[in-house]
Formats: C-alpha cells, structure tokens, sequence
C-alpha cells in the first residue's frame, strides 16, 4: 500500500458522488478507479471526480479487471442491494478490502458467507452504515454512557418519504432487492442497536417481536411499523416506509430525561439533551463535508492497520440487523428479495 489509500468505486450511482466528494476533501487517499456497467456513465462519473494534476480515474466496464489492479487499495461498492453480494465476494477472494453500502446484504445467511469470506481471506469488510459514525453520534454515545437520561426505557424513530412506484426501481423490485427494510429500516434497527449498546453496555436479548406491514404491488415490504421487547419494559419502535411521509425522527427516553434528534436522524448534525423542568440542552456539530468522511476514515484506518473489521460497525452488528429484517420481513409476509446468488462475477 502506497502512502495515498487508493478507492476503486463500483456503481457510479448518487451515492457514489457523495463517495467521491468525501474522498476528494480527505487527506492520504484518492479515488483511483471506477466501474460501471454503462460505459458511457462511468466515463461522465471520472470526468466529474478527476482531479487536476493527477491521473486521470481509470474506468471499466469489467469488475475483475478492476480487483486485479495492483493499485487499489480498497473497493467502494455501491450499487442496488441485490448486486452487493456476488461483488464483495469477488472483491474479498482477490485480497481487495470493501466498504459495502448498506444494507451489506439481503439477508443474515449471505451476511455470513461474506464475513467467513473475509475471515478466511483475512481481509477487511464493513457495511457502510455511516450514521454510526458521525460526530453527533459519538457525542450521543457519550451522554448515555454518563447516564444522562437515567434508565432507558424507550426508543422510537421514523424514517418514511414516498417514492413513485415503479415495479423496476431499486426500491420496489424483489430482482434488486427492494422494500422499505433493506433501504431505510436499516437505519432504524442500526439507530436502536446502537444506543441499546451504549446505554447498557450491550444489547439485550430480543424477547418478542411485532410487526405489521403494507406490501406493494411486487410483493416488497412498502412500509413496516415493528415493536422490539427487549424485557423489563424496555420497548424500541419504529415504522419505516417508502410509500409515506414521516418526521424522521429518533427519540431514546430515560427515567430521568430523553435525547432527541429532531430530523433525519440518520445523517443527523443536532441532537438535544431533555429534562424535567430544565431548558434543553442543544449540541450542533455539522459535518466536515458530507458526513461519508468519518466512516471512510475508519475504514482507511482499519486497512492500515490490518484489521478485517471496525469496532465501530463489527461484522457481528450487521449480522444482527440482518437477523432482525429477516424475522421482520418473515413477519410481514413480504417477498424474500430475488434467488440465491451466484458463485462469482
């Protein structure tokens, strides 16, 4: 590995422009490459993102030629949910490391193939669940670590917008793994699981499970409100959907406060501190670029290092959400996302 990390990018998507954006404004890495399946927008993609002065962003239409290219460092993967894992695989059986949109995968039975992959590589995978590290984040971790909320006894969150429905997107197709679980139910679930662990310490066992579920036409799961009993009264809500609109907010109440974060919790900037008969307390740390900065950091930092996974999104936390879409997709009668995947590229 040369002192520059350098990024491959496969899928030159929206998402994959935020990618590009954060690299470009972080020091010691570099986007290298990029893959697309139509040439023509992967070209428009390195066009946009080379820099001045430096070489130009290779581009290809042929994923293994990218993992065989000595230079690259680590692979961005950022395409629908139903190509992610027959990419990561590839990616991790050529000794590449991979930073995967979320969801990882599908479902928990995949999840593992791709964490025993990586074990036995010994290369480093992470879901890019981002929310997790960001500024406000780590600021929320701390408050429920020093117990400012008291005991915990509740989480709810929201996050619903209405998508037009078009049995061929990303988000209603089953062939590309569609539905409201696996595009942003896995905010929610990952929100839960991270304040239950730095409230308590760890994450209770999952005592009981509801959920109900609208499907759309296609038979993906539009939108799903669960409730997750964890014992001892301590219950986290949530409804996410991609046919409504919602507040798209997370509330974790405490016997002696509650921490809110009032709008879209998962790229959250503000969060506040309640308390009986006390004025809120407002914390505001707004991101360096566009928030994708901090989990490219930690993933950098991981490689560096030799790690195959970070402590901040383990390969047993994607795991776990993924057990939980899994039980909750099950629940709600929603089409299981596509047919098994292939072997290789």
């Amino acid at each position: 590995m040369t002192s520059t990390f350098q990024w491959a990018l496969i899928g030159p998507g929206a998402i994959a422009h935020v990618f590009a954006d954060a690299v470009r404004h972080l020091d010691g890495c570099r986007l290298h490459a990029v893959c697309g399946r139509d040439s023509h927008r992967a070209e428009q993609f390195a066009q946009r993102w080379s820099e001045p002065g430096e070489p130009a962003l290779r581009v290809t239409t042929d994923p293994a030629a990218l993992l065989a290219d000595p230079e690259v460092d680590g692979v961005y993967i950022a395409t629908p949910h139903g190509q992610h894992f027959d990419y990561a695989r590839a990616a991790l059986k050529a000794g590449k490391a991979v930073l995967c949109e979320k969801s990882l995968v599908p479902t928990e039975a995949m999840a593992r193939t791709l964490v025993e992959t990586a074990q036995a590589q010994g290369v480093f995978l992470m879901e890019a669940v981002w929310t997790r590290f960001l500024p406000v984040y780590q600021e929320i971790a701390r408050w429920l670590q020093q117990g400012r909320i008291g005991q915990l006894r509740a989480l709810q969150s929201s996050f619903c917008f209405p998508a037009p429905y078009n049995p061929d997107s990303r988000l209603f197709s089953p062939a590309l793994a569609g539905g409201a679980l696996l595009d942003v139910g896995v905010y929610n679930l990952n929100a839960t699981r991270f304040v239950l662990r730095h409230a308590l310490g760890e994450v209770p066992e999952l005592r009981a499970l509801e959920a109900h579920g609208v499907l759309a036409p296609t038979g993906v799961d539009a939108r799903v409100s669960a409730s997750l009993d964890f014992g001892d009264g301590l219950v986290a809500q949530f409804v996410c959907g991609i046919d409504t609109f919602a507040p798209n907010t997370l509330q974790v109440m405490g016997d002696a406060g509650a921490i809110v974060l009032p709008e879209t919790f998962w790229q959250a900037t503000r969060a506040q501190w309640l308390r009986p008969s006390n004025p809120a307390e407002t914390v505001d740390l707004p991101f360096k670029t566009n928030g994708f900065e901090y989990q490219i950091a930690e993933a950098m930092r991981c490689i560096r290092a030799g790690e195959i996974e970070s402590p901040g999104m383990p390969h047993s936390e994607t795991l776990a959400v993924l057990g939980w879409i899994d039980r909750i997709r099950d629940k709600v009668g929603a089409r299981l996302p596509f047919d098994a995947p292939s072997e290789a590229l």
